[in-house]
């Protein structure tokens, strides 16, 4: 545990201080997740029925974490926000959901970090947004996504650019691992190999509805969740989709213009590429 918490961070040059390069890839191998990838999952039905513009907030916590739990009843309204600055700088959650009129949002997909400043500059893998491929780094190298199509159907698990392209998706941020495919979840022992941390994740349950979840970590009273922990929570919740994504110091929830979680990062709100926001009921209808 101690040693995925290090490796997952940005000092993992810590564990190899004491480890050699096969020992870490041993310890870790003992936890890893299925190479996995969903398709449409048929049990999933996006209704717009009576109450359907509801957002739910719940606080949640576990033996050593506290967090947030977001439930989005109408999935139209969840789109990916990208920086105004992609390519220069990141920004912060709350910057993407105050410039797109949302009314809340989470972090999004992970980034490239070339010179080791951390900004956010760059996403990785893909990065698709209201159906408009925003980067793409290698057009047939398979990633971890988490996406939703046009028609609100989320997916998971290893896309190319060029697969998704006929898919007919509208959303789409690179991360992973997957953690629940087709209702079961991808983990079935250990605890997926990445120790504790901040976390974020996101699902969806069969009717439709988005579930978001971010988890705090690294302070005092939530020292953060393991990969399994995140998985059993988003089945709690009811997911029968669902993927993990970019935790440590980018877990960050925004609501009502608000910070509604603790995100860890002594230096203020990350700097990050994408996030997903929550549009107001009345700009998500008529669209994708």
């Amino acid at each position: 545990m101690v040693v995925g918490s290090i490796m997952t961070s940005r000092h993992g040059f810590v564990a190899e201080w004491f480890l050699s390069e096969e020992r870490i890839k041993e310890i870790l191998g003992q936890s890893e997740v299925e190479d996995i990838r969903s398709t449409l999952f048929n049990g999933v039905t996006v209704a717009h029925a009576k109450g359907s513009d509801r957002i739910e907030v719940e606080d949640i916590q576990g033996h050593r974490f506290t967090g947030k739990v977001m439930i989005v009843h109408d999935p139209a309204r969840v789109k990916v926000a990208v920086s105004s600055k992609l390519g220069e700088a990141g920004e912060t959650v709350p910057e993407m959901a105050q410039r797109e009129g949302a009314v809340a949002a989470v972090n999004g997909g992970g980034f490239v970090d070339p010179n080791g400043q951390g900004n956010g500059a760059y996403p990785d893998g893909v990065t698709v947004s209201r159906g408009q491929f925003i980067s793409v780094i290698d057009e047939d190298q398979k990633e971890n996504i988490i996406g939703i199509t046009k028609k609100g159907q989320m997916i998971v698990g290893r896309y190319s650019a060029r697969e998704l392209r006929g898919m007919d998706v509208g959303e789409v941020v690179t991360f992973g691992p997957p953690l629940i495919v087709n209702g079961k979840p991808t983990i079935t022992s250990g605890d997926g190999g990445w120790g504790v941390a901040p976390r974020t994740g996101i699902g969806q349950r069969a009717d439709g509805a988005i579930i978001m979840v971010v988890i705090d970590g690294r302070q005092i009273g939530s020292i953060g969740a393991t990969l399994r922990e995140l998985q059993d929570l988003l089945l709690k919740y009811g997911a029968v989709t669902a993927g993990n994504l970019d935790g440590g110091a980018s877990t960050t929830m925004v609501y009502n213009g608000k910070v509604i979680n603790q995100p860890s990062s002594v230096f203020g709100i990350r700097y990050i590429p994408t996030s997903f926001v929550v549009l107001p009921a009345k700009q998500s209808k008529g669209g994708i």
